[in-house]
């Protein structure tokens, strides 16, 4: 059987605040999913779960035959009590799962509630899935006895994985998946029956019997470069007690409470837990070996039809939720992770000044386009460091150099916008490109290059001065009496820069079509960015009559408000709720709620219906981008963007922090000086023109 990754939905992703441990795991419907090491860009387990049956009647594995609650550990700490009720409730499963506070190692202690005629006839099995350096073929296992225990090592390459557990395991068997592996051993007959010391070269999974009615056992998957360091990672975390073990988690955990003292002005108890977690999400998603590196997510989108052939997933650095993540982090007063960012960019910038679409965390490009935006938005957070004096000793201003020339040579078009699929004109791309410009602007003026500064700015106001004949349409037809609004992007088909003609050809599209749509047509709420950052007024009749049209065409009650990408979109799963594969149907994003509220706040609205509605979707569906209509299938996608959205709309509506306002405000004022040069400009011409007919008339007389 080919092997696939889990579900991209996750209930859950946690770490151990220390560099030590340099683990990172997930977790979705009740057991635990992939699992990251040495660094956060790698996963190297699928799954690993139980088997219960009672040897007659039932056959259960965890994820399929169990109703899941999850809880966290506590307030702030990414550790997690995971409660599995059994389909015929017959039993519960209780497990917590943390990192090893010093180890490379996953913890999962683990007991089964049953009464004691029930507990005693259940046979219990450990799976486990090894998918070693990101992939499921060609692992290698085998059964391997110590003076410590028994347990099994597997291997691939340079990476060692060792799996045990307290308890000692009364069977084991390593087998190829599908042909002699547990799970299919024991669905078979309601026995394992197969005890293979060892499995070569394949797609494989290890099997265990476990005595649950020794009491609790903790089960532990423990990593290293070597046989011997994985294998002592794993007894070293099993040789100190668990409940020391979590003391210790949650106490790391505890020192981000310093970020938290925002949270007095908070009114309610479960909004300040909310907000804690949030923050502490964002900084479990930095690597620990390179720091600064913050992936976008831990997941694999759809990963159940996803094989080998999928290396990147979202465990992958982009440089746009990288810097969502920093400002967000500064938002609520943490200047070291975001330094750390920002250096770890400018250490990764391309020679020309640009950066790759995204990147491995070494800088290793994986998909290699060009998207503007990501090479303005380490521009921004350069400012907003230096605004905050949070730079130290870092000095980004060639950095910012080199950015603003990419931007320059290649723009104003960009080959992708920000849903990574289209070039053209886009009103979002431009929003931020002239805020990077401009804050350039403000960093080369400090440096004391004037002249630079002034040619990016004057870039800049030659880009706010072009936005809405680039990309807003005057024939548009999505909505009787506004047929003037700005587009999802303007492919400036043959150079004509007009927003009136030409076709976009979306992707992600079904095989029968139809692909091209007229561009003046295809809308998103990209245009609200040109408010964000400070180009528009969000009372501007154009950003108005705009916002009636995403408002009638993507808006989705579900029943909280939340938006789609852009009209046709295809991105997401299909009709049937099956996976994504090559096209789907697109559906409701809830970092969209976020920009909105950004909006709000900007007009001079009420956020809270968008907090709410934030709060809302973490809590019901956790850690995910896209919603289905089906509120129990979801996406998982960009943590970072939508967690970052969701605090900078609270933190702004509290005005507690630095948010996308600070960039608004130093945009507009570069709007005004542009503005009071052309009424000084138009001033003078006027005074000349007076002079230059009254010596006409002086001629005229004489």
């Amino acid at each position: 059987m080919s092997p696939r990754w889990t579900r991209g939905a996750k209930d859950a992703v946690g770490t151990a605040y220390s560099t030590a441990s340099r683990v990172w795991y997930t977790l979705a419907a009740g057991i635990l999913t992939e699992v990251y090491f040495p660094t956060i860009d790698t996963p190297q387990v699928r799954d690993l779960q139980l088997l219960v049956t009672d040897g007659a009647t039932f056959f259960h594995d965890e994820r399929r035959n169990t109703r899941s609650a999850i809880e966290c550990l506590d307030e702030a700490s990414l550790g997690f009590e995971i409660v599995n009720v059994a389909e015929n409730d017959l039993y519960t499963i209780r497990k917590t799962v943390i990192g090893a506070p010093h180890h490379d190692c996953v913890l999962m202690r683990t007991r089964f509630d049953a009464p004691a005629e029930v507990l005693k006839r259940l046979k219990v099995f450990v799976l486990c899935a090894p998918h070693l350096e990101i992939g499921g073929w060609h692992n290698n296992a085998e059964t391997f006895d110590t003076k410590a225990g028994r347990i099994f090592v597997a291997v691939k390459g340079a990476t060692w994985m060792a799996l045990g557990a307290t308890t000692p395991f009364l069977r084991r068997s390593c087998g190829f998946v599908a042909v002699n592996d547990g799970w299919t051993d024991v669905h078979d007959n309601l026995s394992m029956d197969w005890e293979y010391d060892a499995a070569y070269d394949g797609n494989i999974a290890l099997t265990g019997e476990v005595d649950a009615t020794s009491g609790p056992f903790t089960v532990g998957l423990a990593f290293g470069d070597t046989r011997h360091r994985a294998i002592t990672n794993l007894f070293q975390s099993f040789a100190v007690p668990f409940d020391t073990q979590v003391e210790s988690f949650r106490n790391e955990w505890s020192r981000t409470a310093k970020r938290f003292a925002l949270t007095s002005s908070f009114h309610d108890h479960a909004g300040t837990v909310l907000f804690e977690r949030s923050v502490n999400l964002l900084l479990a998603h930095e690597d620990k070996s390179y720091p600064g590196a913050t992936i976008a997510s831990m997941s694999i989108p759809w990963g159940t039809s996803k094989g080998d052939e999928e290396l990147g997933g979202y465990h992958l650095v982009w440089t746009r939720d990288l810097v969502q993540t920093a400002t967000a982090l500064l938002a609520v007063g943490d200047q070291v992770t975001p330094r750390r960012a920002l250096v770890y960019l400018a250490i990764s910038q391309r020679a020309d000044g640009g950066f790759y679409q995204n990147f491995w965390i070494d800088g290793r490009p994986y998909w290699t386009g060009v998207q503007l935006d990501e090479v303005s938005f380490p521009i921004v957070l350069a400012w907003r460091m230096h605004t905050e004096g949070a730079l130290g000793e870092f000095d980004p201003l060639e950095m910012v150099a080199a950015a603003c020339g990419f931007l320059i040579r290649e723009g104003p078009t960009t080959a992708q916008e920000r849903w990574e699929e289209n070039g053209g004109f886009s009103p979002s791309t431009l929003a931020i490109n002239i805020a990077a410009l401009i804050c350039a602007g403000e960093l080369l003026d400090a440096a004391g290059d004037t002249a630079t500064a002034e040619f990016v700015r004057q870039y800049a106001d030659f880009l706010e001065q072009h936005v809405d004949g680039w990309t807003a349409t005057t024939a548009g037809t999505l909505l009787a009496g506004v047929p003037r609004h700005y587009i999802r992007i303007n492919p400036n088909d043959g150079g004509r820069e007009d927003p009136n003609s030409g076709d976009i050809t979306l992707a992600n599209q079904p095989p029968d079509g139809p692909y091209s749509y007229p561009a003046r047509d295809i809308v998103d709420a990209g245009f609200l960015e040109l408010v964000r950052y400070g180009v528009r007024d969000p009372h501007d009749p154009l950003i108005l009559d705009s916002l009636r049209v995403v408002d009638a065409i993507l808006k989705v009650e579900t029943p909280l408000p939340c938006w789609r990408r852009y009209n046709h979109d295809g991105y997401g799963q299909r009709g049937d709720g099956t996976s994504f594969s090559g096209w789907g149907v697109g559906r409701p994003w809830p970092l969209l709620t976020g920009e909105r509220g950004h909006y709000e706040l900007a007009a001079g609205h009420d956020a809270v219906p968008y907090v709410r509605a934030l709060e809302t979707f973490a809590r019901l569906v956790q850690l995910t981008t896209t919603l289905m209509n089906q509120p129990e299938i979801v996406v998982c996608g960009s943590i970072g963007w939508i967690e970052c959205r969701r605090l900078e709309v609270l933190l702004e509506r509290r005005s507690c922090a630095v948010a996308a306002h600070d960039v608004a405000e130093v945009t507009a004022q570069q709007q005004k000086k542009k503005e009071q040069k052309n009424r000084r400009t138009s001033d003078s011409r006027k005074q000349m023109e007076r002079e230059r007919r009254d010596k006409l008339c002086r001629k005229c007389r004489d």
